[in-house]
Formats: C-alpha cells, structure tokens, sequence
C-alpha cells in the first residue's frame, strides 16, 4: 500500500486526504504546494523538504485518528509545534505527513495548590508562568525562544534554558503525559504526583524527539516565585577569562541560577540591533549571572560573585535587584540568535557540551578551529553546565562554503566529545546530527536505543531518518568514515 500511495501521482492522495478532512475539517488539512513551503523545515532552514499535506487537529482524539490512518496506510509522519527547533527535528522526509500541534494551545488546568499546570503541546513556553504568575509561582525551563516556542516541542527536544543550572532542562518538570502511540493507541503516562510506581515512561518520552508518538497533555511543575532575585553583568578583556570565573564560581560553592556568556561578537550585535547600553562594546567577553532565593543569601553571593569576577580580570561589575533593569539586562542575551542575522547573511548554529572546567580550553580550541576554517564564530551559551552555542557565521549565496561550515561545526562537536561532553545539550539531535552519534555512542549503545524505539514506533513511521545514522543519510556527508561504525544498524 505504500508504495501504491506514496509513489502514484498527486490525485491518488485524495482518499487520504478525504479521511483528514472527515477526522479534523477541510480547514485543518493544507495541502496546496505554495501553503506547504511554510513547513519545510524548521529553525534549520539548510535543511528543507515539502511535506506531501499538512494536518493541524485540536485534540487527542483527532491526533490518535489521524496517527491510525498514517499506521493503517503506511505513510510517515512528523509531529510539529511552533518550528522554532534548531536541529531539524520537524524536518519533513519526501511523502510524509506533518501533524502540526499548533491548534492544540489550551491550558487546561492550573492547580496551584498541587503546583501542576495542565496543558496541551501547542502552548507557548511563556504562557505558562504568565497563567501563575499572579499567584506567585512560574514555570523554570525557558529557551531563549520560550515567548514562540511550544510545550510540545520543549518535551520533544528535552529543551533547557538560562534556568537549567540550578533547576533542570525540561524532563525535570514534566510529571506526566498523554501520549498518541504510533499505531493511533493513547496512553497516560505519570501523573499528579513526583514519583509512580514501574518503569519511567515519562522521562523516557520526554527527549525522544518525536520518535516515540505525540504527547497531547503535559502535566508539568510550576515553582514558587524566589524571595529575591539579582542578576550581576561584568565584562572581560577575554573570553577565557570569563570562562574561568565561571568554573571559580561553581567551585566556590555558588549554584546561580543561570550563568550565561557572550563574547564581543555577540555584543556589538545586541547592541547594533536591540540597543541595551548595557554592553560594552570593547569587551571581549560579558558573563550574566542570576542569583535568586532568600535575600540573605542573594546579597553575599552577589558579594563573593563580585570577588571572583575581579579576581579573574573583570573590568566592570553591574548588578540589578528590580525587575525593569533585570530585564534590560537579559534582554540582549535573549536576541541573540535573532541579532546575529544582523551581522551575517546566514549563520549556523551548534549545540555541544564540555564540563565546566574545560571551558578555557575548548574556547581556545573553537577558536582556533575558526582560523583555520576562515570562518567567524559568534559565541554564545549556557555557561554554567557547559552548553555552548557557537554561531558559525557565513554567506549561502557562496558556492561550497555551507559544506564548510557544515564540517566546521562537525570539528566543533568532535571536540566537545573529546573533552568529555555531549553533541547536544538541548536543542536535540534531529536531522542534523545523527552523523555524529557514533562519534559518542558504540554500536551496542545505539542499538540498545533502537530497540527502545522500535518498541514504540517498529514500522518507523514516527519522525522516520532522525537521531540515529543510517547509509542512506549520512554516507554521502563528510562523515562518511562512520559507516562502519554503525554498518548493522537498521534504516528506517
């Protein structure tokens, strides 16, 4: 049946798509090839492919139908929220079927008392502390595109935020899912409480990149609004001496709430676009520091925070209790990604992890590897638990340079993994980087992981050709020597 459908001419699509339309309305179902160019890609837009029709329900019922026909016939399908990914997650595969999650954007339940708010995947991430924050509570996992990105995609991707330091990436606020198996079934997973008895299928889920089904309902955790909050800026001749004062702080003792660095590339790019007058412009560096809880401990951290800046070469230290200045001060930090454009025709961005300690080193090496490449890097990132975010700068229009930079941000990931991190700290694996899995996983452990999927999802249907590497899409790469690493795996 599959190849029948998926290999015959546009009008042998019709039955499908009548059944879409009986499922959720003839408005939800889009399928002229100028409306489908919208759904391409996503916040990867290297990478783009036309999906065969775009389907957006509005409940779980309408999802799970929907998922049944998609079974039932053979046909792939990838679930999508807001397309605000950076790893080609949402990425289309030629004849699929994208489930779109944006109708689906109710809250439909805060309970502040049990400290849960309800919601479906199509809510924006910062629409969740707006509905508690009157009560005194918010919602700690925030992206730098949390006022556009959605629940559904966060729990996809297992995103984090400035946050993640002291209080998690997302899978630490999730406590419970309903979820649209692949063959259409629907199961709940978790609950209202922290802990249920037998296997973790929630913190299995969550990170699992569309692989596994569709959560519809997300149960997650809202906290208590801190005593005090204060959010420290120094700036620094030198990266790298940002970098080791935010290894002293950690060493001291310290746990802030999100420690963040830009460096001067980044800075003038801010400034250029969003205007804060809060960076200087001649820093190599800034590092931002959040500290909150009681507000004994916030004033003599921001003390010690102050000693180990300058200690480390800090030419100037700003700091801000009320909230007017504390979000001037972020301000910057959160457009960065968009203010980059400002400075560069196209740019690429990756996402590795080093530990802490190695943060002077790795710099040092990226910036070396941007010599040697010919390529500006823009530095950007999650300081505190090690998640760079290096932003290749480059100019599309130029014939091979993506191929470049595509093996530049390569080198960059080789290198966290050397230095005992991770290829990716948050913005998942997708499209993108599924190459580069054997470079951190052995054979055994990316099989092991390809049982757990295919328990779920055995005909390979969900969100087919992302995370795990196959011949067909990774033998023409540059990685193409790490075929034989993975040589046994089975393609989808």
């Amino acid at each position: 049946m599959i190849a029948k459908i998926l290999n015959s001419p546009a009008q042998k699509w019709q039955p499908i798509i009548k059944k879409f339309e009986a499922i959720a309305g003839k408005d939800a179902v889009i399928k002229r090839k100028d409306e489908l160019l919208t759904y391409e890609c996503d916040g990867l837009p290297a990478y783009h492919q036309r999906p065969a029709m775009v389907v957006l329900p509005r409940t779980t019922a309408e999802v799970a139908a929907i998922v049944k026909v998609c079974h039932d016939e053979k046909i792939p399908w990838i679930a999508r929220g807001a397309g605000t990914g950076l790893s080609g997650g949402a990425l289309p595969s030629e004849d699929s079927v994208l489930i779109v999650t944006a109708r689906m954007n109710k809250i439909i339940n805060v309970d502040v008392e049990n400290q849960r708010v309800v919601v479906q995947p199509g809510v924006i991430n910062n629409w969740v502390t707006q509905s508690v924050t009157g009560k005194g509570f918010y919602y700690a996992p925030d992206p730098s595109s949390q006022i556009i990105c959605s629940i559904g995609g966060n729990v996809a991707e297992n995103s984090g935020g400035v946050h993640c330091l002291k209080y998690g990436v997302t899978s630490n606020h999730v406590i419970g899912l309903k979820i649209v198996l692949p063959d259409g079934s629907i199961i709940d997973t978790g609950g209202m409480v922290q802990e249920t008895p037998g296997y973790d299928l929630t913190g299995l889920f969550v990170g699992s990149e569309g692989t596994l089904g569709i959560a519809t309902e997300i149960t997650l955790k809202i906290l208590k609004t801190p005593e005090s909050i204060c959010v420290v800026l120094a700036d620094f001749a030198t990266i790298e001496e940002s970098g080791q004062a935010v290894a002293d702080i950690i060493s001291a003792g310290i746990l802030p709430a999100g420690m963040e660095i830009m460096d001067n590339l980044s800075i003038n790019a801010v400034e250029d676009v969003v205007a804060t007058n809060c960076y200087p412009r001649d820093a190599g560096a800034i590092l931002l520091v959040e500290l909150d809880g009681l507000e004994v401990e916030v004033s003599a951290n921001k003390v010690k925070i102050a000693e180990i800046c300058r200690k480390n070469g800090a030419r100037g230290i700003t700091s801000a209790n009320d909230a007017e200045t504390r979000l001037k001060l972020w301000k910057g930090r959160k457009a960065a990604f968009a203010a980059a454009g400002h400075i560069s025709p196209s740019y690429f961005v990756q996402d590795g992890v080093i530990p802490r300690t190695k943060l002077v080193e790795v710099l040092t090496e990226i910036n070396a590897l941007s010599e040697k490449f010919g390529y500006k890097i823009a530095n950007v990132f999650h300081a505190g638990d090690g998640n760079l975010h290096p932003l290749i700068l480059y100019d599309k229009s130029v014939k091979g340079a993506f191929e470049e930079v595509e093996e530049l941000g390569g080198e960059i990931l080789k290198l966290c993994v050397r230095a005992g991190g991770s290829i990716s700290g948050e913005h998942g694996i997708g499209a993108d980087k599924a190459c580069f899995m054997p470079d951190m996983f052995t054979q055994i452990d990316l099989q092991t992981m390809l049982c757990v999927r295919n328990a779920f999802n055995p005909d390979g249907l969900a969100n087919p050709n992302k995370i795990f590497p196959t011949p067909r899409t990774c033998g023409e790469s540059a990685n193409a020597q790490n075929l034989g690493k993975f040589k046994d795996i089975p393609a989808f």
